[in-house]
């Protein structure tokens, strides 16, 4: 590729050398520099006449050495131009231009729902599936199990807690057996970690939302600035807590990026907003009678409450951007194709999709689809971190009840699980009775149900559920995704035909066994 040559004398090149990946070509990384810093050369790029190395060197590189390895101190010119265009002039798309991870340790289920919430952002949670919550862990004053703890809580919460972590670790190694002999196989480090995850998965739904986990982000500046508020508005004590503590360890690294956060006429004002916009839907819902379910709820539930758009409308945004004709032009030439040649079209448009990750293109973002989905709140966790598309949830409560895997049963745990889904279901009311409504979920199993609403347009529902379909996925959100496909089928069925990848099965089976295999022949291949 031709493009202008850029010169630079050897005193430049060693300047550029530690912050710039290439020094030659027209494609380049930045490394080696303060987040703000990257965000400001950004920002004075689009109005700067020249290259960005060359931006860097007439205004950045002389600030540089005022900068620590992390920015409690921006440099002048950084922290200047962040003043000027960001907070003066409200440009917020220059907060879109730093990131940093952040690790948040110790948080319960519940509020790693509130963390995962903003779309823009990446996470990595501690799973259910890896990770055995049976052995206490080393906290202040002694080994206790893993869950959320607050004086305010109580002693009653905390023996509740107990006894449900104590069903869990009684019943975890007789699940354990029992998978292991319902499923024989040769012995293998593969098959033993398939048998560990199916018994973690058939038991997770004994751990109380209060389990503590621990969750990596990777965001940009101006997704902490809105995770960091609505945090701080959160009616739970463990959120705002938990923003106060992102927004020091943001403040560290790039604190120009979020600077509006503790300003009362900016941050103030907004969390302010954020409270009493919660507050006015609480009042109302409890006006209008909606505060409990209908009677007959509490059952695990798909429906379809909505759908926008027609298949003539998908081959129309399929076709159109390789078309010269308007969008009405191009309906009125498909109407007139038979069902055989209309049925050729899309699938020549899908094409052969060899795995679930070849899509179709953004054609399939013309149809919509809006599901009311009742699961247990495990399930509920898997598929909540789809956050492309529209999650929308209500809060967990016991009155929509819970379930007990069969195999538990068959395993001779059922009648274990059943009274601590009681015992935890009194901690519940306990909490709620003593004023603390927000803190009460922290109670309940996961196995408790929850309803929520998964808005989604045709592109992100193929997505959705050929993963969570997977033969590797847990069987409770595979059975919401093949509801899914299902009663998109019944709509749409040239739709639910080219999402190829659904895994339609529903026997029994070790669910883990062929991706362990996979990943052990990696490993040997690494050690040998």
């Amino acid at each position: 590729m031709d493009h202008p040559v850029e010169h630079f004398t050897e005193e430049e090149r060693a300047r550029l050398a530690p912050h710039f990946t290439n020094l030659d070509g027209p494609v380049f990384g930045l490394v080696n520099l303060p987040e703000t810093v990257k965000g400001a050369l950004f920002a004075r790029y689009s109005r700067y006449p020249g290259t960005l190395r060359r931006l860097f060197l007439d205004e950045f590189a002389d600030s540089l050495p005022e900068l620590p390895s992390y920015e409690t101190d921006e440099g002048e010119r950084a922290a200047r131009l962040y003043e000027t265009i960001f907070l003066g002039y409200g440009d917020d798309s220059v907060a879109q231009l730093g990131g940093m991870h952040v690790a948040c340790e110790w948080v319960s289920n519940v509020l790693t729902k509130v963390l995962q919430r903003p779309r823009l952002a990446a996470y990595l949670e501690q799973s259910t599936r890896y990770i055995a919550f049976d052995a206490p862990a080393e906290f202040p004053g002694g080994s206790r199990y893993r869950y959320y703890r607050d004086s305010e809580l109580g002693d009653g919460y905390a023996a509740a807690m107990d006894a449900l972590f104590d069903v869990y670790a009684q019943a975890l190694p007789r699940v354990r057996a029992w998978v292991d002999g319902q499923f024989p196989g040769e012995d293998s480090p593969a098959r033993r970690r398939a048998v560990q995850a199916k018994a973690l998965d058939l038991l997770r739904g004994v751990l109380p939302a209060a389990s503590l986990s621990h969750m990596g982000i990777y965001a940009t500046g101006q997704t902490y600035e809105q995770l960091i508020l609505h945090l701080l508005a959160h009616p739970l004590p463990e959120a705002r807590r938990c923003g106060e503590q992102i927004l020091a360890a943001v403040q560290a690294v790039m604190p120009s990026f979020v600077a509006r956060v503790e300003r009362p006429d900016r941050g103030g004002r907004w969390v302010e907003y954020l409270q009493g916009r919660d507050e006015a839907a609480r009042r109302w819902t409890a006006r209008l009678g909606l505060d409990r379910p209908e009677e007959g709820d509490a059952r695990p539930s798909v429906t379809l409450l909505h759908v926008d758009g027609d298949e003539d409308a998908l081959l129309a945004a399929l076709l159109f951007e390789a078309a010269g004709a308007g969008e009405e032009a191009t309906r009125i030439r498909l109407a007139a194709l038979g069902a055989e040649e209309r049925a050729r079209l899309l699938a020549d448009l899908v094409g052969a999709r060899e795995n679930r990750r070849h899509r179709p293109g953004r054609g399939f973002e013309a149809l919509r689809y809006r599901f009311e989905v009742v699961s247990d709140y495990g399930a509920f966790r898997d598929l909540q971190r789809h956050r492309m598309l529209t999650v929308q949830w209500q809060e967990l409560t016991p009155h929509l009840g819970a379930g007990v895997p069969e195999e538990v049963d068959a395993a001779g745990c059922g009648d274990d699980l059943r009274r601590a889904y009681d015992v935890s279901r009194a901690a519940y009311e306990e909490l709620r009775g003593r004023g603390l409504e927000r803190q009460a979920p922290y109670a309940l199993c996961l196995g408790f149900r929850i309803r929520y609403v998964l808005d989604l347009n045709a592109r992100e529902a193929m997505q959705l559920i050929e993963l969570r379909s997977g033969r590797e996925g847990h069987p409770s959100y595979r059975a919401v995704a093949h509801e899914m496909h299902r009663q998109i089928a019944a709509v749409h069925p040239a739709v639910a035909a080219a999402m190829t990848h659904v895994d339609g099965e529903t026997e029994p089976r070790l669910e883990r066994i062929l991706s362990e295999m996979r990943t052990q022949a990696k490993l040997d291949a690494l050690s040998g």
